[in-house]
């Protein structure tokens, strides 16, 4: 799932573009830059991407139906990583709830008590805040477990299940 949010500083506003993986709450693909763009959204999926080692064919993307996201740039990009995208109807936040909720939270979080003087300086305190959100932030979804912990955890239970059930599983996702 993915979404983009501002970000502001003092040298004028930059824009977050974020990939969640919606099992695990995880944050694997996330940029800054000056523009809400193609451009920004598929640097995310591609993050994103070299994040999970690649293996992402068969993955359903799903976003709101932000011109970023319904270009052929972007999908060129979901094309070439055989990955599906999808989207909610035009004006309907609760399609894209759980990326609605998590730039919620890290303007609740990071940008209330925060001032940012420069671009550099929101850059690295975003990426530190999403680094912690990763590891240390406990979903009561997932047994308290933190995002990282969880697919750890996911991934124990599948490399002791028979090699067919791996497969099954898999396929689910």
């Amino acid at each position: 799932m993915g979404d983009l949010t501002e970000i502001p500083t003092d040298e004028g506003k930059r824009h977050l573009a974020s990939v969640i993986d919606l099992h695990s709450r995880r944050v694997p693909g996330f940029v800054m830059g000056v523009h809400h763009d193609a451009t920004l959204a598929r640097a995310a999926l591609c993050m994103a991407i070299a994040v999970r080692g690649g293996l992402v064919a068969g993955v359903i993307f799903h976003t709101d139906q932000g011109g970023e996201y319904t270009g052929e740039l972007f999908a060129i990009a979901c094309r070439s990583a055989r990955v599906t995208q999808s989207m909610g109807p035009t004006g309907s936040a609760l399609d894209n709830a759980a990326a609605e909720s998590f730039n919620s939270t890290l303007e609740w979080e990071l940008l209330r008590n925060n001032h940012f003087h420069t671009r550099e300086e929101a850059r690295h305190a975003v990426a530190v805040w999403i680094d912690e959100y990763n590891v240390e932030r406990r979903h009561s979804t997932h047994g308290m477990l933190s995002p990282v912990d969880y697919e750890r955890a996911c991934g124990q239970q599948r490399s002791e299940q028979p090699a067919g059930e791996q497969h099954a599983q898999k396929g689910a996702a």
